[in-house]
C-alpha cells in the first residue's frame, strides 16, 4: 500500500442524538465556528443533509445526518481534526433510549450494543 495514500487513514465518527437533521447541522456550523485559533472551520458547503467545513490550511470536516427510527445519526469526518469532531458529537444531546419490543415465545431478547 502506498504511503502517499491517506484516503485509508481518514475516521468516520458517529452518534446518534435528540435534534432534527437541521439543527444537527446547525449545531455543527455553529460549534466549528465558535472556537479560536486553529480549530476554526467555516461552512463551505451546505445541504439538506451535510455540511462541509473549511478550516486551517484548507482543513475538510465534513458532517453528514440523516433520520432513523432511533433519533438523528450524526456522522462526521475529517483528517487533521478528529478530536473536534469527536468533541462536536458529544456534545449533541443523546436521542432517548429505544425500548425493545417484547420477546416473542418467552425468547430472551438481546439488544445489539450488548450482542
Amino acid at each position: 500500500m502506498s504511503s502517499q495514500h491517506q484516503q485509508s487513514n481518514r475516521k468516520v465518527m458517529d452518534t446518534l442524538t435528540s435534534l432534527s437533521v437541521a439543527e444537527a447541522l446547525a449545531a455543527a456550523a455553529q460549534f466549528f465556528g465558535r472556537h479560536g485559533g486553529v480549530y476554526t472551520a467555516f461552512v463551505e458547503k451546505q445541504g439538506p443533509n451535510h455540511v462541509t467545513l473549511r478550516g486551517q490550511g484548507g482543513e475538510e470536516i465534513a458532517i453528514g445526518a440523516r433520520d432513523t427510527a432511533a433519533g438523528t445519526a450524526v456522522t462526521g469526518s475529517s483528517y487533521l481534526f478528529d478530536q473536534q469532531v469527536a468533541r462536536f458529537l458529544e456534545s449533541l444531546p443523546p436521542a432517548p433510549p429505544v425500548a425493545d419490543a417484547p420477546a416473542a415465545s418467552g425468547e430472551e431478547t438481546v439488544s445489539p450494543s450488548t450482542a
